[in-house]
């Protein structure tokens, strides 16, 4: 059995969507809006959504006068703790518009990879899925050093993704699609169809965004998208301005085909 196919991401029962820090934060909170109008599209189609967020750091650093990120890990926990308050209020705020509620989850990679945290994940976002609540999940930079220091959201959504068994992952950045290096370099190419086994080696996918604000770039999409793919869930890569489309179905951003059932290795 093969997992959901490119043509029918519009009927897809259950959807994770993550997006970074520089879609939502800084000059770019206002599109907090239509990223909220997206999906509560989706929504009322009876698509159950997941919102991945990160932006807790960027949003919190205004507040601490801060025009750089902190290279401190503990100005950085500061940051997180008072952009997740303002971070959520603003979701809510537009989620508001379309009588949705928000449920906050804050989780560190234990909690998707080991017992017993990995099962009480599960079903708690189950059971808000189950309530047609809107989880929006964030890493727990407040208290997550790993996370802040050298990982990105991008492999929590994969592992939240596989955990909760998503139909379709959506990963929403600057950038439209993946490219066969960064699409500013001459000769860049958009990559539309990666298949299951497709080599990616002799792409020059980059290790960081360009904003400083957040800690994933294209490298990190990549792995986070094979990730959830050998688990079955389609993954799809693209701008977040193109969420609406994405999630309509439309054809957009790359497209990662997932495994199929038979073949399919265990995550965990």
């Amino acid at each position: 059995m093969s997992g959901l196919a490119r043509e029918n991401v519009a009927g897809a029962k259950r959807v994770v969507v993550k997006v970074g820090s520089s879609s939502i934060s800084g000059e770019n909170s206002d599109q907090i809006t239509p990223l909220v109008d997206a999906l509560a599209e989706a929504y009322g189609r009876g698509t159950e959504v997941v919102l991945i967020s990160s932006g807790a750091v960027a949003t919190g650093m205004p507040f601490l006068n801060l025009e750089e990120r902190p290279s401190d890990v503990a100005t950085q926990q500061a940051a997180a703790a008072v952009g997740q308050n303002v971070l959520i209020f603003r979701y809510q705020e537009s989620l508001d518009r379309y009588g949705i509620a928000a449920g906050t989850v804050l989780l560190t990679e234990g909690d998707a990879l080991k017992e017993p945290h990995r099962s009480n994940t599960r079903r708690a976002l189950e059971r808000l899925l189950d309530l047609r609540i809107l989880p929006v999940v964030n890493e727990n930079d407040t208290v997550a050093v790993y996370g802040l220091r050298f990982g990105s959201n991008d492999r929590l959504a994969a592992l939240v993704a596989t955990l909760i068994r998503a139909d379709l992952l959506i990963m929403l950045s600057d950038v439209d699609a993946l490219y066969t290096k960064p699409p500013h370099l001459p000769g860049a190419e958009k990559l539309d169809f990666i298949a299951a086994d497709d080599p990616l080696d002799g792409f020059e996918f980059s290790s960081s965004g360009a904003t400083g604000v957040g800690t994933g770039g294209a490298s990190t999409k990549v792995v986070a998208a094979r990730l959830a793919t050998e688990a079955g869930t389609a993954v799809l890569v693209t701008s977040t301005e193109l969420a609406g489309a994405a999630l309509r179905g439309e054809h957009v951003g790359t497209w990662f085909e997932p495994r199929a059932s038979e073949e399919r290795r265990a995550l965990l």
